[in-house]
């Protein structure tokens, strides 16, 4: 069976993006594909966590389509094409990897992504400390934008010490649990946010990632939630029906269960 070259690949973009093509794809700006570009970047990691080969091998060929449409849509107005994307890419590689295509020698992946971090520093003219978080992207999730932002303050040597994440994690739980007692709403919302930032921080210290421990936390209190229901169900009880005091016990047991078949 033959298989589709690149170009032709991107000449469907183009078809569907012409005057007989595809009236929704004609009508996609860059602005309107965003949602799609992140979608398609999550159920890419989804794959990659589920180790579904097959699965990940279509979601790169979506994020894939993604690039594309972009690219004709900037080739359209005459902004860039699909060329200058690989082409600067392509040089980013070559100029970021120095140890590979230079003659600079290195003698582990640390040393690889210091120099990495310092040709990127260059490359956007961060002089102060107040460029470098000015090219941290605001869009990005606020659990690894926060993440990102303390890795760079940690150059500066601000907050380093896994002791002062902790204390400090204690001192913004006191403020939290105060406002929860005030009642002010814009109050509580500010020491949530103070609160969770220091847990970012800690887990930054602790080398760990927040976004995927997080991710973690959530799917294993949906499968906890749903052994709750099948438990429930097994015994005849609807679980909105039970006090507080019956879904505790439910809770207890179905995480004992839990445990133990780990």
């Amino acid at each position: 069976m033959a298989k589709y070259s690149f170009e032709e690949f991107m000449d469907i973009i183009r078809r569907l993006r012409s005057k007989d093509g595809c009236p929704w794809d004609r009508e996609q700006t860059h602005e309107s594909l965003k949602g799609c570009l992140l979608d398609e970047c999550y159920e890419t990691i989804e794959a990659i966590d589920n180790k579904d080969k097959v699965n990940l091998c279509e979601e790169l060929g979506d994020v894939l389509l993604q690039v594309a449409m972009h690219s004709v849509i900037a080739e359209e107005t005459g902004d860039f094409t699909i060329d200058d994307v690989i082409d600067s890419e392509a040089e980013k590689m070559i100029r970021r990897h120095p140890h590979v295509f230079g003659d600079i020698a290195v003698s582990n992946s640390e040393e690889v992504i210091r120099n990495w971090d310092e040709i990127k520093k260059q490359e956007k003219k961060a002089a102060t400390i107040e460029d470098e978080f000015a090219n941290i992207p605001k869009a990005l999730p606020a659990l690894v934008r926060a993440q990102k932002v303390q890795k760079k303050a940690a150059k500066a040597g601000i907050g380093d010490d896994c002791r002062q994440p902790l204390k400090r994690l204690k001192e913004e739980l006191a403020g939290l649990e105060a406002a929860v007692e005030g009642g002010d709403k814009e109050l509580l919302s500010e020491e949530l946010g103070k609160f969770l930032f220091s847990v970012v921080n800690l887990a930054r210290i602790l080398q760990l990632n927040a976004e995927y421990s997080l991710t973690n936390a959530t799917n294993k209190f949906i499968n906890r939630i749903i052994d709750i229901f099948a438990l429930a169900e097994s015994r005849g009880q609807n679980l909105y029906e039970l006090s507080p005091a019956e879904l505790d016990i439910l809770w207890r047991e179905v995480k004992k269960q839990q445990i133990k078949n780990q």
